[in-house]
């Protein structure tokens, strides 16, 4: 008998520019180094807690390596859960809107500030969800990304 997988928690952060009406803006994509899973494709950054982390430790820290900046409050936001052929992910949207230091790829990714539609292809399923919850926040009525993936895209995972 198998036994059920427990899905990995991970911290993601949507960062989030503001205009200068204080409404939200351009968000933050990075795409997945070489060598890592899904490399080259584009998502929201972030990664596995620590045992004993709290979400927005976790937060911070995955930040700061991978990014270089030290974030302000953190904004839980939505929980999805991921089957992905490698590992079984609980992912822990969380909204950032102030941080500080200057951006560094320290992992030779690259980024990105993006509208609806996304420009940058190709995008991880896992960031599918924010992108169509960003489209009904902002009223967004057609497609999420340039591959034309639309405002209606079915959830993935449990």
């Amino acid at each position: 008998m198998s036994e059920a997988r427990q899905p990995i928690d991970v911290a993601v952060g949507v960062l989030i520019r503001r205009d200068a009406a204080g409404n939200e803006g351009q968000f933050l994509l990075t795409s997945r180094p070489a060598g890592k899973v899904y490399a080259g494709y584009w998502e929201f950054p972030g990664g596995k807690f620590e045992p004993g982390e709290t979400l927005a430790q976790a937060l911070r820290r995955e930040l700061h390596e991978e990014l270089g900046i030290t974030i302000g409050a953190v904004h839980p936001w939505h929980e999805e859960v991921f089957d992905y052929p490698h590992a079984l992910v609980k992912l822990h949207f969380c909204k950032v809107y102030d941080w500080t230091g200057e951006f560094e790829m320290r992992e030779q990714q690259q980024m990105a500030w993006q509208d609806l539609p996304v420009q940058v292809q190709p995008v991880l399923p896992g960031t599918v969800p924010v992108l169509r919850w960003f489209a009904a926040e902002r009223g967004h009525p057609g497609p999420l990304d340039i591959g034309n993936t639309p405002a209606e895209v079915p959830k993935t995972g449990a």
